[in-house]
């Protein structure tokens, strides 16, 4: 696992906090002003306009630091595009970091634009473990970045509560590509969760599964998500709490919201394990296990093993299915990968004061 030059973390550092602030300003205009909104007990930052009509905007919870510091500094906010493109360029081509493919890169950027991580959605999948290079300072295998798709998560809590939504996203994704079309779920033909372009590369729109795995079979409604339902996944609430903000390297950098890095090395252990055993299926499974092992050697590699470990003891304790599918996800690594990641777990546990219930030294689970 290949680090990168203190310089080049500094640098990435930079671009994430000037695109996030440039993103700010796109979606604020100086003629409006914050309000805070109390809901259910808790104050919510609102952007107001009074012209040409009065709309509120959603901007986020009043206490989250880095949307108050942004709502306080909001008049001095200037975006600086030719910067930030030399920046991404020089993170890409010196530092070695992967940058998405231009597709995938302008997908998310207007999916961003039209605001799905002010309304506190995530980029989930391949796509968000493309920004876990620069964000932990380490160079990653393309192949463990290849992907057609971009897949998207909201809470339907978050969704159902918001005062605020997207513009309807097939049409910001045919602003892209006119061949997007809208795909009826197979069981509520009347709900869409995926988009499809002529070229078979898909958007998908992600939720937690609120109720049994029946459920999941379902379409969830989501209000804030401009006409688009989602697909309930078992395990979903554990990859995307207390996601991280940071940039994507797409023209002069895109600011997006992902899961921790520690958090989808675990969540890809156990989806690995519960992969079935057809030919797509097993390719899938075998690109689960790839990721996560990539993320836990750099997790350990960049001192974030306690991270890691908390992350782990979390889902560990979360009950025995949880276990069971943790484990066989371990199983599947690579002997010499799960050796190492084994190490880096329990090197962490240890850092933490960590001792799990029905896991051993050798990562095996006790019998009971």
């Amino acid at each position: 696992m290949k680090t990168i030059d203190l310089a080049y973390r500094t640098m990435f550092a930079e671009l994430v906090q000037r695109s996030l602030d440039a993103s700010f300003e796109t979606d604020f205009s100086t003629a409006g002003n914050f309000v805070r909104v109390p809901v259910k007990g808790r104050d919510y930052w609102y952007f107001e306009q009074t012209q040409p009509r009065k709309t509120r905007k959603y901007v986020g919870p009043a206490n989250d630091p880095d949307i108050a510091r942004r709502v306080e500094a909001f008049q001095e906010i200037k975006g600086d595009l030719r910067a930030r493109r030399r920046l991404v360029s020089s993170l890409t081509r010196d530092a070695g970091l992967a940058a998405p493919d231009r597709f995938t890169g302008d997908i998310v950027e207007a999916m961003g634009n039209a605001g799905i991580f002010r309304l506190r959605g995530l980029l989930v999948g391949t796509v968000a473990f493309q920004t876990y290079a620069g964000l932990l300072g380490v160079r990653l295998p393309g192949a463990s970045l290849q992907t057609g798709d971009a897949d998207f998560a909201q809470h339907y809590s978050v969704s159902s509560s918001l005062e605020d939504t997207l513009p309807p996203v097939l049409d910001i994704l045919k602003a892209i590509d006119p061949s997007f079309r809208a795909i009826s779920h197979r069981l509520d033909p009347a709900r869409v969760t995926q988009f499809e372009n002529a070229a078979r590369y898909r958007v998908e729109f992600l939720t937690p599964n609120r109720g049994s795995d029946d459920d999941a079979d379902h379409a969830s409604p989501m209000p804030a998500l401009g006409g688009a339902s989602a697909q309930p996944l078992r395990f979903l609430d554990f990859l995307i709490k207390e996601p991280v903000r940071t940039v994507m390297l797409h023209r002069s950098g895109v600011p997006v919201v992902v899961p921790s890095p520690q958090r989808y090395a675990v969540h890809k252990l156990i989806v690995a394990s519960r992969r079935q055993s057809d030919a797509g299926s097993a390719a899938k499974r075998e690109k689960d296990i790839q990721q996560a092992s990539l993320l836990i050697e750099a997790l350990g590699e960049t001192r974030c093993g306690d991270d890691l470990a908390e992350a782990f003891t979390e889902a560990w304790n979360r009950g025995p299915n949880w276990r069971a599918a943790i484990q066989q996800g371990l199983n599947g690594l690579p002997e010499r990968q799960r050796i190492s990641a084994l190490l880096t777990i329990q090197v962490g546990l240890a850092s933490i004061g960590a001792k799990l219930d029905g896991f051993n030294e050798t990562g095996s689970a006790a019998k009971t």
